[in-house]
């Protein structure tokens, strides 16, 4: 287990409701991009989203990486992956048949990972175009994220430094296994904890895994309620582990 302090980062106070985003949108190889953070940073981080796209939670969580650390400074990327066509919200969690079929169907077109994987070297490509001053990668993945997160970082062609999940979805220890990069694994409490105990018993690199027991799939993303204070409270941890961690490996 990593034992990287949080000592570096102070993250900006969390707002829980009408968040105004600081960075902007970029077109990165024909994808919609939000970049945030400063534009010379030597250190880049590509944000992942959850199946939900540009959640304001998840755009907040991107804004507090490009911030929090006051010895290293970050420039995160957000590609539009599903190209203006997100989940609903309201589809989840999938309690009826029709939102069971909604869901399932939106999977099946737009969420599938091998339609998406192609597409990250690209847009590291084309980010490092857009800031030629970026020297290393890392990855931060939300639920859906996650996965693409636990897959690349066993990419034969190493592309990042450093890899953080949160609330990953399809956790498989042989991602692990294959893991050539520092991984760290939040997971909630909707994620079986077998399988994060199994995931952490497979990984041979440097991580970080934990389970916030009290927390739902999202907590760090666009399921995260940050009206409730201890929701935020994680949130907030969560985040200051996440640039802990990429302050140690990055």
């Amino acid at each position: 287990m990593s034992k990287h302090s949080e000592a570096c980062c102070r993250i900006p106070p969390v707002v829980d409701e009408g968040y105004e985003p600081k960075g902007t949108y970029i077109e990165l190889n024909g994808t919609k991009t939000y970049v945030t953070g400063p534009a010379d940073s030597d250190k880049a981080i590509l944000s992942v989203y959850d199946i939900f796209g540009f959640f304001p939670q998840t755009i907040q969580g991107a804004d507090i990486l490009a911030s929090g650390g006051f010895e290293k400074k970050y420039q995160v990327y957000m590609p539009d992956f599903f190209e203006g066509n997100p989940a609903q919200i309201e589809w989840y969690p999938p309690t009826d048949d029709e939102k069971n079929a909604k869901l399932g169907k939106w999977f099946g077109e737009s969420g599938v990972w091998p339609k998406h994987l192609p597409k990250v070297q690209g847009l590291l490509k084309a980010a490092q175009q857009h800031n030629p001053n970026i020297k290393s990668w890392g990855i931060i993945g939300y639920c859906w994220g996650g996965k693409m997160a636990s897959i690349l970082a066993g990419d034969e062609n190493v592309l990042f430094k450093a890899a953080v999940q949160t609330s990953p979805a399809m956790i498989d220890p042989s991602d692990a296994v294959k893991a050539k990069i520092p991984t760290m694994m939040l997971a909630s409490a909707e994620e079986a904890a077998e399988d994060v105990k199994k995931y952490e018993g497979s990984l041979k690199v440097p991580n970080h895994v934990e389970i916030f027991e009290n927390q739902v799939h999202g907590f760090m993303s666009a399921r995260a309620n940050l009206k409730n204070e201890e929701t935020k409270a994680e949130y907030e941890r969560g985040y200051k582990l996440a640039l802990g961690f990429f302050h140690d490996h990055l």
